[in-house]
């Protein structure tokens, strides 16, 4: 073979190595899984959702009675530096020494006065995050939470996992709705608060949440009562965690949550006996 031939030969031999090369790169590349951009120190888009824990495969346009509630830092249950540490100046701490107990979703008829039981027979107040087509489907329970001195939070019509990417107009028509439904059960009580459902914060919800006075509020202990792991688990990992200016995330509706009633007369006890638990205050400051 001449050389002019081998030099040819090479030169199609390189040719073909480097067309296979770029092909298995490209295809790696595709295989990759995408990843979500967002975490503590990332700063996201103005209409960006961020998410601590979101369990994956999740579809976040659907609203089921047993999605997860999410947000916690992916660093573990633990104080903040300060109330506003959270997502978008979202509220994470008391910013006290009381620890605020918060139960997301009600009111339930089946639930909800278990819970209001409990926290009567230990003298201990919390916050309740309604949702609400619950309230006016239950506006009495509402009465009974009132009643029972424990303050409210507002926690959307409908559990809209989506709302923070929604229209300021979408979202602020959501947040009145769901505090006209409050009010007209109970009409001198504050609503102070809002929780944005699965902890989906934005720049856009919590500006029309503060636009209407009410205060972001997250949490930093989240047993994940919402995946009923039972009663013992549910309170040993409170116990565990829950320290002075902890919010504490438990639920009592959205599924099945005799656990968390379960667990909740088991713990407190144990809570009560080294820290004070006392509901938010009804004008949001900490």
């Amino acid at each position: 073979m001449g050389a002019g031939t081998t030099g040819r030969a090479v030169g199609v031999v390189v040719l073909v190595l480097a067309a296979l090369l770029g092909t298995a790169y490209v295809l790696g590349r595709s295989l990759l899984p995408d990843r979500p951009g967002s975490g503590r120190g990332v700063t996201a888009g103005v209409h960006e959702t961020e998410y601590g824990d979101q369990s994956g495969g999740t579809d976040l346009s659907q609203d089921t009675p047993d999605r997860a509630e999410a947000g916690q830092y992916p660093d573990g249950h633990r104080a903040a530096e300060s109330p506003a540490d959270g997502l978008f100046g979202s509220r994470v701490t008391t910013g006290s020494p009381e620890v605020a107990l918060t139960f997301d979703d009600g009111p339930d008829p089946q639930y909800t006065p278990q819970v209001l039981e409990i926290l009567r027979e230990f003298g201990v107040r919390a916050t309740f995050c309604v949702v609400g087509e619950n309230v006016q489907a239950h506006p009495e329970l509402v009465q009974a939470i009132v009643a029972d001195g424990h303050t409210l939070c507002n926690h959307s019509w409908q559990h809209d996992v989506q709302l923070g990417r929604r229209s300021p107009a979408t979202i602020r028509a959501d947040l009145l709705r769901t505090n006209e439904a409050i009010h007209k059960a109970v009409p001198d009580a504050p609503v102070a608060w809002y929780r944005q459902p699965g902890g989906a914060w934005t720049y856009p919800v919590v500006s029309v949440a503060e636009e209407l006075g009410m205060t972001p509020l997250h949490w930093n202990v989240d047993p994940s009562d919402w995946q009923a792991p039972g009663a013992a688990q549910i309170a040993t990992l409170v116990a565990r965690e829950a320290g002075p200016g902890s919010v504490v995330l438990l639920h009592d509706a959205g599924g099945d949550r005799q656990g968390t009633v379960d667990a909740l007369r088991r713990m407190l006890p144990d809570l009560t006996s080294r820290l004070r638990l006392e509901a938010l205050p009804v004008d949001g400051a900490t």
